[in-house]
């Protein structure tokens, strides 16, 4: 069988390199297990329904209402289902993982654990503000303990609003109050659209996408949420640092470490495991010159923009990287992990170490992480490493390539960057946008996904976003795919349309602003409610001329931010596939009804140039109906049109 050229594979030099390497050693990677795995048509409609034992029910995509399944469901009821089934999956994943981080806060409050504390205390004050505890003349003790009771809300609570519904737009939650969607409590949301999603019980597409939207909101404004906040409390609110990506970070004459995954707890405490002057030292006695801490996927995207540590590469290059030889050890703790890493660390020689008793893999070693004692965890993935340096066995080839650029964009330091110390407002940006400089604000994030050339629809859509002056937010593996190309550099600009062009240039900021990792997306909520209570861009999120983008999406997480994004009121496009069939009620609901319930839309394109397209179309829809479209002050040229303007 004639093989597939890498080019096709992915615009990634240093991942094209390392995948022809593999083919070379004979090692499988996720690339090859999709060119041989055709996904099943009807699972990719979500014609299919396996949620009971008088199943699997496969109905016809191209004859949607022809049959129903067993017990009587029909086209719209099975889609439902399983799109409700993507969204409690994907918002389960981001609330445990809130959960996890208010659990390690609650435990620093009241000091049980010593190696993290409180470096924020700013923002912690600021957060306890915004969901009503009194803060001045009290001590941060008494702050901190009721800010982690009233968080818990968040999860337990089975009545009344979660705590950050108080940062909703209030013609926003009004939305959310006549359509009953506000939610309540995450576990019992979660639990509720599962039992809805059952055999036998919720049989109406409509009143299932009902709790569906629910269940995604206590996604994004609470799991999500806690998840960052309490991150930046105890290790510091991101600001812009200084990165360099891919895989040429690597040093061959150091030990490489790699911590791959979403907890910011298990890196922070590897930070200070590979400075510790004891490991230092038994690495330089080892032979090595170092230990380099390098980071890959979402917990990467986190370090690279709270601390600048570099970044190896997003979600597809994950087994790749190994293939360099050069990684002495991988540690993993939940999401996003493939299996397939065992598989390709032991034709290395890798140390792949899991870390999280949620997270498994057979043929990995499992040093369980404790936040009571977090370096016995990693300190014994560090030695580990160091041993496996002193006894490489196979030949190190690391790509030549890194890029370095500009990470760190918080919702803070956005406001701050924009109005100064003494002047910190969204007031610039709303100005900028109302006089059309900036023509919207969009946010493109997610997966990279082997279906598609890796990174191309991120970096096609962006080009063409910021050529047409509108200003992206990113968070997760986009963020480190545009990263790789130079999009996150002040430099950029020159990619932009004249009005972006000259506010990156006056403010000296990259015209592409990565957030940090995909649990991050709440900033850009956060960003978007600031921007309406700044005024003059409408009453509500939907009122904004903004939109959203995941163009390579691959995990339910995608699933549950994207929902959680159009019940916001954003019009969010997903690439590669949907899994909803069109000209279905279903379909129609998602893609036109929720709108109309002054919420946001879905939409769907697998061509990032009309992927940007209709984002910007719908741009202008909001700034026409702001009545702001007459406001542009410049004719937007497309690039060829301006170098032949900058040649004249």
């Amino acid at each position: 069988m004639k093989e597939t050229p890498l080019h096709d594979l992915t615009m990634c030099d240093a991942t094209r390199q390392m995948l022809a390497k593999a083919r070379k050693d004979g090692v499988e990677t996720a690339f090859d297990r999709a060119l041989a795995m055709k996904p099943c048509p009807i699972g990719a409609d979500s014609a299919c329904c396996k949620h009971c034992a008088m199943g699997p029910c496969r109905l016809n995509p191209k004859d949607p209402y022809s049959k129903v399944g067993v017990c009587g469901a029909t086209i719209d009821t099975i889609m439902a289902r399983n799109f409700a089934r993507m969204v409690a999956s994907g918002a389960s994943a981001h609330t445990d993982h809130g959960m996890a981080m208010l659990d390690v806060f609650k435990a620093v409050v009241e000091g049980k654990i010593t190696d993290y504390t409180i470096k924020d205390t700013e923002k912690l004050k600021k957060v306890a503000e915004s969901v009503g505890i009194q803060v001045d003349g009290r001590k941060l003790q008494a702050i901190a303990e009721d800010l982690c009771h009233e968080l818990e809300r968040t999860y337990v609570q089975v009545e009344g609003e979660i705590p950050f519904a108080k940062r909703v737009p209030a013609k926003t939650l009004e939305t959310w109050r006549k359509e009953g969607v506000v939610p309540r409590g995450a576990m019992r949301e979660i639990m509720e659209l599962l039992h809805r999603t059952h055999m036998g019980v919720d049989q109406h597409y409509e009143n299932i996408t009902k709790q569906c939207t629910r269940t995604a909101l206590a996604d994004g404004w609470g799991g999500s949420m806690v998840a960052t906040e309490i991150s930046d409390i105890l290790f510091g609110t991101p600001k812009p640092v200084r990165a360099r990506v891919n895989m040429g970070v690597l040093e061959k004459d150091q030990v490489n470490i790699i911590i791959h995954g979403h907890e910011p707890n298990l890196f922070e405490s590897m930070v200070a495991s590979v400075n510790d002057p004891a490991m230092l030292e038994s690495a330089k006695k080892a032979g090595a010159e170092g230990i380099n801490l390098v980071g890959m996927c979402c917990s990467g995207a986190e370090m690279l923009s709270r601390h600048g540590i570099p970044h190896a590469g997003n979600f597809m290059s994950t087994e790749a990287v190994l293939v360099t030889g050069a990684v002495d050890a991988m540690g993993v703790d939940v999401q996003c992990i493939k299996q397939g890493l065992s598989k390709v660390a032991q034709c290395y020689g890798t140390k792949l170490f899991t870390t999280n008793p949620r997270c498994h893999i057979e043929g990995a070693e499992h040093v369980e992480f404790h936040e009571l004692e977090p370096r016995k965890c990693t300190d014994t993935i560090v030695r580990l490493g160091i041993d496996r340096f002193k006894n490489r066995r196979t030949p190190v080839e690391i790509p030549a390539m890194t890029s370095e650029g500009i990470h760190g964009f918080s919702h803070e330091y956005i406001n701050y960057m924009l109005g100064g110390t003494f002047r910190a407002s969204y007031r610039p940006l709303n100005d900028n946008i109302i006089n059309g400089r900036i023509r919207g604000v969009a946010g493109v994030v997610g997966c990279t996904n082997p279906r598609v050339k890796q990174d191309w629809l991120h970096v096609e859509l962006v080009k063409e976003l910021i050529k047409n002056d509108v200003l992206v937010l990113q968070t997760g593996c986009s963020q480190v795919a545009l990263a790789k190309y130079g999009f996150c550099t002040p430099e950029a600009a020159e990619f932009a349309g004249p009005g972006l062009k000259e506010i990156c240039e006056t403010v000296g900021m990259p015209p592409v602003l990565g957030c940090g990792s995909c649990v991050d997306n709440s900033r850009i909520l956060i960003a978007a409610s600031e921007v309406v209570r700044e005024g003059g861009l409408g009453d509500s999120i939907a009122d904004l001329p903004a939109a959203g983008a995941a163009p390579e999406w691959m995990s339910e997480k995608a699933v549950s931010i994207g929902h959680y994004f159009v019940a916001s009121g954003i019009y969010t496009v997903f690439g590669v596939t949907f899994p909803i069939i069109e000209d279905t009620k279903f379909h129609k609901l998602l893609f036109e009804g929720l709108e109309q319930s002054k919420m946001g839309k879905w939409g769907f394109e697998e061509d990032p140039h009309e992927m940007a397209r209709l984002m910007i179309a719908h741009i202008d829809k909001k700034r026409k109906a702001l009545g702001i479209d007459k406001a542009r002050e410049r004719v937007l040229f497309d690039m060829a049109a301006r170098r032949e303007l900058d040649a004249a």
